[in-house]
């Protein structure tokens, strides 16, 4: 299986967020987490995201209803 790895920029711009909204929403369990790629460097895993991205789509239709 490959998994392909992106990084913060990719992430705000696939999502709309802000980098500091990200990490919060890391740190309330509402986000994926980051794989640490080195001393300063983290990435995310790309499908990992998109899974996210969709599931926040289902939450708003599911409300819309």
């Amino acid at each position: 299986m490959s998994m392909k790895l992106i990084r913060i920029k990719d992430v705000m711009d696939r999502t709309g967020l802000a980098r500091s909204t990200v990490y919060k929403y890391i740190s309330l369990g509402q986000f994926p987490q980051s794989i640490k790629l080195g001393t300063r460097a983290v990435a995310w895993v790309e499908s990992e995201i998109e899974t996210w991205i969709c599931e926040s789509i289902e939450r708003r239709d599911e409300k819309a209803l």
